[in-house]
């Protein structure tokens, strides 16, 4: 008897399905996008409407062809793609490729996987909506004309690599993370010093305890810190008021995709891409609701169980209903904000998704709990011997509330909770001096952006949806606009006063590390150029407010409110204008930048992008008698912050380091990195070694170890043709020049035995018929 065939986009999502459904249904998976544009003219037919051609690709061929052999044997087919404006869109194709009426084909949608949402689902089951799939098709044909359009104007205007692109949300990413980085090196810190008394009050078991109060205002100078301290000498400090005023705080919301990405990163030092695929792998274990959401609303089941869970294990008082709004005023569908399917399960079994689902239990249960209740105090403390004061901030938990189980994550790393608990104090009330110290202070600069800040300014901005910000991400490091690092702190002197309880007042020298930074985003000196070239000739596509309003358009499709071709065309048209415009008149961008004159020669000393990344040079390219010079930025080095005494060091290399086994060894810097030259073979430095000072007598183990395993790993070497048989994890291979080719097995079998002639004909033949790249089965 024939079965409903229902389609999903992931194969675990089936398997989840498919046990609930049971024998009535057979549950396959797409995999993903089973459609996409051609690559030839774009794929776009610009002049009937922006009309999308698509094709299915090589590596999906064999799904549509199993799942039309499924189709055409099944009862009938439902679609059941995710629920945003993309699996709409994947649900259309399929209903496309497979031959199906979308006007009475089956779609249903549930942000949850668990049996109730499924059954309900089935039992109201809706058409596509195409609404919904315009505003995808809308998105992705607007990023492939940007894409397409914009791509070849880089590789000939800049040209240092042909794997240069841009793309609509993605160079407004990297001009935010440009722009961060400008402000950062153009900040000039200026010290200032925080004056701070440290006294002894009894507490109410009648013990000594110490507290401290700071001076409202900081003193700009060294000199007059200390003319105030000085002013402070025999003192006597009296409570002048206290004031005691109660406080609240107030949970945060149910997680959207923005806002668990945020605190991932903050609380689990989890990338985007890696918060995305645990949450992905939860939601199609049954485990959480859709984790691509705008939405903070909580359906009225999931309160009801939640506040079941939260009387039940700390009491009714614990429990305060609430109703979260959405900021974003464009969010995209009705979703539910990211939570737990069952709020009875604290923890899940699966090792890599249990801290992600333990935050996202927390967060959920804390959004519905009541406000955490405070006693703030404040007290002012007059000095005797002048007209200042000073403060103490003290602050008393009196019920813990939603803290009881989350506590939200920050973002600014130098945000400080100064308040502690203060003893009682009472006006009038003579305090015991300990100390008071002047310590200098340093302004600093806004911290360069993380993957979870970039994201959160991405949405403050309204540009890019839930299901962009990690694919963005992922694309700007991959093009090396943008890398993600860490970067040591430098030491720095610190001056501080102490004036100590016997009036004498101590000068000292303290040593602080500043500037110390992990896992952050830094433009390399390509984002920076690209991104002022695209700033210069391309101002609207680089603008964030037209980028955003772009967003908005793509709503307003969504809603049936604009036609997608008309929105496209109001696009298209200026922007082909000044693609055409930019590439007749624009010069080329190197981003060039002039250090100074090398005191040898007189020459002058540029830094620059080169064909294999920034550089700097001496002397003119021009000049074929006397030939420029180069050397290639270190990795911690930029062209905008590099001045000429590091630039001269840069020309240090290659060094000679002396003689190893009769023949001499140098060191230098190639396309592939640092690497030692010895014998007339060249050898990659270890990670731990720096060119500029490593010695011969570190570099010579290294070269007898790596000689050693190149020589285990040759076969067999036909100097001749520059062919090499050699032994990989995988078995014998062949590499000529930066090129490796698979043997079979049998060939690999006879390895050593390979004639030259052999080689030579089975290069041939994999030239000539490629292996097949084997499909990835995971979501595009």
């Amino acid at each position: 008897m024939s079965k409903n065939l229902l389609i999903v986009e992931s194969p675990a999502k089936a398997k989840t399905i498919e046990k609930i459904l049971g024998s009535d249904f057979e549950v396959k998976s797409c995999y993903g996008h089973i459609r996409d544009l051609e690559k030839d003219d774009m794929g776009i037919d610009l002049n009937n409407n922006y009309l999308p051609r698509y094709k299915v690709p090589e590596d999906k061929e064999k799904v549509v062809k199993e799942l039309k052999q499924t189709a055409k044997k099944a009862k009938e087919v439902w679609l059941a793609s995710d629920e945003d404006r993309e699996g709409e869109s994947i649900s259309w194709h399929l209903s496309e490729v497979l031959g199906l009426d979308p006007a009475t084909t089956k779609r249903i949608v549930f942000h949850e996987i668990t049996a109730p949402a499924i059954r309900k689902a089935v039992e109201n089951p809706r058409l596509i909506n195409m609404n919904l799939v315009n505003a995808q098709q809308a998105r992705r044909v607007l990023d492939r004309l940007v894409g397409f359009e914009l791509s070849p104007v880089l590789w000939r205007k800049i040209g240092m690599q042909r794997s240069l692109s841009a793309g609509r949300v993605q160079s407004v990413a990297v001009r935010l993370i440009v722009e961060r980085e400008r402000e950062i090196n153009q900040f000039k810190s200026e010290s200032s010093f925080k004056v701070e008394a440290t006294f002894s009050a009894k507490d109410v078991n009648g013990k000594a305890v110490n507290f401290k109060a700071e001076s409202p205002a900081k003193i700009s100078k060294q000199e007059t810190a200390e003319t105030f301290l000085d002013s402070c000498k025999g003192a006597d400090y009296t409570v002048a008021d206290v004031i005691v005023k109660p406080a609240k705080r107030s949970p945060a919301a149910p997680f959207t995709t923005s806002t668990l990405q945020q605190e991932a990163s903050r609380k689990l030092g989890y990338g985007v891409s890696k918060t995305m695929l645990l949450a992905q792998r939860l939601y199609e274990s049954g485990k959480i609701t859709y984790m691509r959401t705008d939405s903070t609303n909580l359906s009225e089941t999931a309160l009801a169980d939640i506040q079941k869970e939260i009387t039940g294990s700390y009491g009714d008082k614990y429990h305060q209903a609430r109703k979260y709004k959405s900021k974003s005023a464009s969010a995209q569908e009705a979703h539910e904000a990211i939570r737990p399917t069952y709020m009875d399960s604290r923890t899940v079994d699966d090792e890599d998704g249990r801290r992600l689902y333990e935050l996202i239990w927390k967060r959920t249960i804390a959004s519905q709990m009541s406000d955490a209740e405070f006693e703030k105090t404040t007290a002012r403390i007059n000095i005797s011997t002048n007209k200042e004061t000073l403060n103490a901030n003290g602050e008393v938990m009196k019920f813990d509330g939603f803290l009881k189980v989350y506590l939200e994550g920050k973002d600014d790393e130098d945000e400080e909770d100064t308040e502690g608990i203060l003893p009682p104090l009472a006006k009038g009330q003579q305090l015991e001096f300990k100390e008071m110290t002047a310590t200098e202070k340093f302004t600093r600069p806004a911290p360069r952006y993380t993957e979870a800040s970039l994201v959160k300014k991405l949405e403050e901005l309204g540009i890019g949806r839930p299901s962009t910000y990690a694919p963005t991400i992922s694309t700007i490091i991959k093009r090396n606009y943008v890398e993600k690092r860490d970067k040591e702190g430098v030491k720095r002197n610190v001056n501080q006063l102490r004036l100590r309880k016997d009036n004498e007042i101590e000068k000292q020298v303290l040593v602080e590390n500043t500037g110390a930074e992990k896992s952050k985003l830094f433009p390399t000196d390509l984002g920076m150029v690209v991104t002022d070239f695209l700033k210069l000739h391309f101002k609207q596509v680089m603008d964030y407010g037209f980028t955003a309003g772009i967003e908005e358009e793509f709503d307003e499709i969504a809603e049936g409110k604009m036609k997608w071709s008309k929105m496209i065309d109001d696009f298209y048209k200026p922007f082909h204008g000044n693609i055409e415009e930019t590439l007749e008149k624009a010069e080329r961008a190197k981003g060039e930048r002039e250090l100074g004159i090398d005191p040898v020669s007189g020459k002058k000393v540029i830094a620059r992008m080169g064909r294999y990344g920034p550089m700097v040079q001496i002397g003119d390219t021009s000049n074929e008698e006397d030939k420029a010079r180069f050397a290639k930025l270190k990795a911690t080095q930029s062209i905008e912050t590099i001045n000429l005494e590091e630039a001269m060091e840069l020309f240090k290399l290659p060094r000679a380091l002396g003689n190893f086994e009769g023949s001499e060894v140098a060191v230098n810097i190639g396309r592939f990195g640092p690497y030692a030259a010895h014998d007339k073979k060249f050898y990659s430095l270890n990670k731990e070694m720096d060119p500029y000072n490593v010695t011969l007598e570190e570099i010579a183990p290294m070269i007898t170890e790596k000689r050693q395993a190149k020589d285990d790993r040759t076969i067999k070497v036909f100097e001749k043709e520059k062919i090499q048989l050699l032994k990989g994890p995988y078995g014998p291979y062949i590499k000529q020049g930066l090129r490796n080719y698979k043997l079979s097995k049998e060939q690999q079998e006879r390895a050593a035995d390979l004639t030259i002639e052999e080689v030579k004909a089975i290069i041939e033949e994999l030239k000539a018929n490629p292996p097949k790249k084997v499909a990835r089965k995971k979501k595009a």
